[in-house]
């Protein structure tokens, strides 16, 4: 019986370049790259693709400061409150590094500020980020 992994049947080749284009996919967010991510996203990319501690590309563009990164990836259908595997969601990781229009485009694309543990409000108040939670409690 043949292996239909090894090397030469095509499978890990594909992995592997599978597993490089996520990798450019994930950097492209952490880095801010809306156009790659807008033009892979519109060729097919699902929009919550998810690391292995399931960190979204929405996760990462918000963590690291990225608003148009961020709107890129709502308006193509992520989900603003899917929290990673420690519970965390982008508008709370957006919340602790104090990416004040980052919070601004994912509230108005309905993230959920008591969603995640600890929440967004719950982190703005450990932080005492007043400007934060006032923006949160906007009805």
């Amino acid at each position: 019986m043949t292996d239909p992994t090894a090397q030469g049947e095509g499978t890990t080749q594909d992995d592997a370049e599978v597993i490089a284009l996520a990798g450019r996919l994930f950097d492209a967010a952490r880095t801010g790259d809306a156009p790659l991510l807008a033009a892979y996203l519109d060729a097919g990319t699902p929009a919550n693709l998810t690391n292995d501690r399931g960190d979204t590309l929405l996760m990462l563009a918000a963590y690291h400061g990225h608003a148009a990164a961020v709107t890129v990836l709502l308006e193509r259908g992520a989900d603003a409150d899917r929290a990673n595997d420690r519970g965390q969601t982008p508008l709370a990781g957006a919340v602790f590094k104090g990416a004040t229009e980052v919070v601004d485009a994912l509230l108005a694309h309905g993230a959920d500020p008591h969603a995640g543990a600890p929440s967004a409000l719950d982190a703005a108040r450990m932080f005492g980020k007043d400007d934060l939670i006032a923006r949160l409690t906007r009805p």
